[in-house]
């Protein structure tokens, strides 16, 4: 038998703990309140153990008497309890195991540890005995797995707890202190300053939805935030192309930057000049933090699996989806579309949450706002993106203002005013400003003379 095998192996535990902490609350009660915050009666390893500890915490609910051995012993009583908690011979001895209640807490951090280690062990058997089932798509196993060790990884890292509004007040407090200090913001700058003032930047965890109609620029302006994001912020970006390779998404990267026409870069026809910002913008690109993953038509497990691996190797800080109607949910192909993208939609929302990244998504605005300003309810295939959504941007451009056929006029229409609407901001204002789309390098980039923003100016909010 190989040495790494588990079998035969007790389970990880400590008897001697478990019957320290028990004894201490017999001791002193008031140690239970911190006890209680790290253990429930899952945490110990010995039935009887499991017993006792939850009776303590249904009678500490129930009694408002000083909690020791004759008080317990007549709750156990009443309940019918004593011989599965060990038997009052069994549990006065407990008393007697104690070192010292000041250490208890210290004791039921050991057991939450070795409880944590029980349930890894449980997992990986679990995972073993579905890898083994090859009625179950491999997938699907991967996707669950990796949810059930984050999920896990969550509860060892506390995040399973609730909140007392007491530590949420002074945290709350400490971080509106400290950032009206250093001026820095919670959430990440896309670097258009108008956004970035609605925003306050993306907070970690939020679902951005950025729409609109064909030909107006969705990815574009999304890359353009990528370059923001890398150029002067630094952030560790990863970016999902399901339209795009990744080739083509370096080459919009590599005119945005080095403001090189699209066109000369596409056709290689540059001069020494442009072939010099090239290389310059490629070296500054070279040295940032952008993960692009570029299969098109991609499965939903597979994303989640792709963007945890991200999380996990690179700690991106922001992911990019390029764009949700191009996902395959994996349904019945009688599912109608939209409960497709509902389904979509809702496991974003869970990944960002996760993830504890923005996760921002494009999405397609239906044929019903081709021409006019696109509201919430036009966002193609399902309403569930309005409500998933924490914050909705919807880009709008008159296009018919800038078509010609003249040379000379085009190249005065090259730069092209752009309205973003900010149709939902769910902590915070909407309203709408405009933007410049540079054409001849596909990048929209803040007005010179932008107007004002204005709260609540959009009329489709």
């Amino acid at each position: 038998m190989a040495t790494g095998s588990i079998q035969g192996r007790v389970p990880p535990q400590n008897e001697e703990v478990e019957r320290a902490v028990l004894g201490a609350i017999l001791l002193n009660d008031r140690v239970l309140t911190d006890v209680a915050n790290v253990l429930a009666p899952g945490d110990f390893y010995k039935v009887a153990h499991q017993q006792l500890f939850a009776a303590i915490l249904a009678y500490k609910q129930e009694s408002s008497e000083v909690l020791d051995l004759l008080t317990l012993n007549a709750f156990l009583k009443s309940k019918a309890l004593v011989d599965q908690c060990g038997g009052p011979a069994y549990i006065a001895s407990l008393t007697s195991d104690v070192p010292s209640t000041t250490n208890a807490v210290y004791y039921a951090q050991i057991l939450k540890a070795l409880s944590y280690r029980r349930k890894l062990l449980l997992y990986a058997s679990l995972l073993r005995d579905r890898a083994f089932d090859e009625s179950q798509d491999i997938q699907k196993v991967i996707d669950d797995g990796e949810q059930e060790l984050s999920v896990l990884s969550n509860e060892a890292a506390g995040s399973d707890s609730y909140h007392d509004i007491k530590n949420l007040v002074n945290t709350l407090i400490s971080d509106i202190e400290e950032r009206s200090i250093t001026g820095e913001k919670r959430g990440f700058d896309s670097g258009f300053s108008a956004l970035d003032s609605i925003t306050g930047g993306f907070k970690k965890q939020e679902f951005i939805i950025i729409g609109a109609r064909p030909s107006i620029g969705k990815t574009a302006f999304a890359l353009s935030i990528v370059l923001n994001m890398l150029i002067r912020k630094k952030y560790r970006v990863g970016f999902f192309s399901l339209e795009m390779s990744a080739f083509s998404l370096m080459e919009r990267l590599l005119s945005g930057h080095s403001r090189v026409d699209f066109t000369h870069i596409r056709r290689a026809t540059l001069q020494n000049r442009e072939m010099q910002a090239i290389v310059d913008a490629s070296a500054a690109l070279y040295d940032s933090e952008l993960y692009i993953q570029d299969t098109p038509n991609m499965k939903l497990m597979e994303l989640r699996a792709q963007a945890r691996r991200m999380k996990l190797e690179h700690d991106v800080q922001v992911i990019f989806i390029d764009y949700i109607g191009l996902m395959d949910a994996e349904t019945d192909s009688r599912v109608p579309r939209h409960e497709q993208i509902s389904i979509i939609s809702r496991s974003l929302k869970q990944l960002a949450r996760e993830l504890k990244v923005p996760i921002i998504c494009l999405s397609q605005v239906g044929r019903q706002a081709d021409g006019i300003e696109p509201k919430l309810a036009d966002l193609r295939d399902s309403g569930s993106i309005e409500q998933d959504a924490d914050v909705v941007i919807l880009l709008h451009r008159d296009t018919t203002k800038y078509r010609t056929d003249d040379e000379e006029q085009r190249a005065k229409n090259n730069v092209q005013e752009t309205k973003v609407i900010m149709a939902k901001n769910r902590n915070g204002e909407t309203g709408s400003f405009s933007i410049a789309f540079v054409r001849n390098i596909v990048r929209f980039e803040d007005l010179v003379t932008t107007r004002p923003y204005t709260a609540a100016a959009n009329p489709n909010a």
